[in-house]
């Protein structure tokens, strides 16, 4: 795993490709190494109702959640941190220059005792990642 959630100001939907951002740092994830292929999720969620600095609404946001089982060790997490958040930024960079935005990420561990899991997907998954 991990899993990377974004939590977004609503407005940022204009401004950027949410859909194409979610598969680039899925691919990040993955240029890594630290990550299994089959255990990587990327999702977003649309946040309709926000306060930001001033109040001014043209100000948005893109917090980055990346929750994955414990066990690594901190220098591969802080590099596997870094390389998401590096993606995040370069993809983002056109609606930076444009616009009023804050751009923030944060890794944590779940602990695998209080964690079960279950899935096929690795039975399901085709031997090539097509994009």
């Amino acid at each position: 795993m991990p899993h990377i959630t974004l939590d977004y100001s609503a407005n940022m939907e204009g401004r950027t490709d949410i859909a194409a951002l979610c598969c680039h740092l899925r691919q990040a994830a993955a240029a890594t190494g630290t990550f299994p292929l089959a255990g990587i999720r990327v999702r977003a969620f649309a946040a309709n109702h926000v306060s930001i600095a001033d109040g001014d609404p043209q100000h948005g946001y893109i917090d980055i959640s990346i929750r994955l089982r414990a066990g690594r060790d901190l220098d591969t997490r802080k590099r596997a941190a870094q390389a998401v958040f590096d993606a995040a930024q370069t993809f983002l960079e056109p609606a930076l220059q444009q616009h009023s935005i804050a751009l923030s990420l944060e890794m944590r561990d779940i602990d695998p005792e209080l964690s079960p899991k279950c899935g096929t997907i690795r039975d399901h998954m085709q031997k090539a990642d097509p994009s």
